[in-house]
């Protein structure tokens, strides 16, 4: 069974950084894509960046694209988010999500199979 777990959130002040990571157990993980996706009260769930695992091919979308990185380490099985210059619209729950069999279009992270709980990311201006 695949399991997803995210680390990282907390408080932070507007222009500072934090680097979520999600652990991801139970599968092999080199043909999957990852993806982090965000939930803002009152919002839809929405992508922030996806990776594919073979080859780290990355996608962001435009409101993290250039402050947000996003990254694997294939020994440890984990994938980070690292934000920089964060704004109080970063404020979020942030949620880790695999996708087992990656499309054509896998960035858009539409079939992503297993997801994380999320952790809170809470930005103050």
């Amino acid at each position: 069974q695949v399991q997803l777990v995210e680390a990282g959130g907390g408080l932070m002040q507007a222009g500072g950084s934090l680097r979520l990571s999600c652990a991801a157990s139970g599968g092999t993980f080199s043909s999957y894509a990852m993806g982090w996706f965000r939930q803002a009260p009152g919002k839809e769930r929405e992508l922030v960046a996806s990776i594919r695992w073979s080859d780290g091919s990355t996608y962001y979308t435009d409101p993290v694209k250039g402050r947000f990185t996003i990254t694997r380490d294939n020994a440890k099985n984990t994938v980070y988010l690292q934000m920089n210059s964060l704004k109080p619209e970063d404020t979020a729950v942030y949620y880790c999500a695999a996708d087992q069999t990656p499309g054509s279009r896998w960035f858009y992270g539409y079939g992503m199979d297993y997801w994380g709980k999320g952790t809170l990311v809470t930005i103050s201006s």
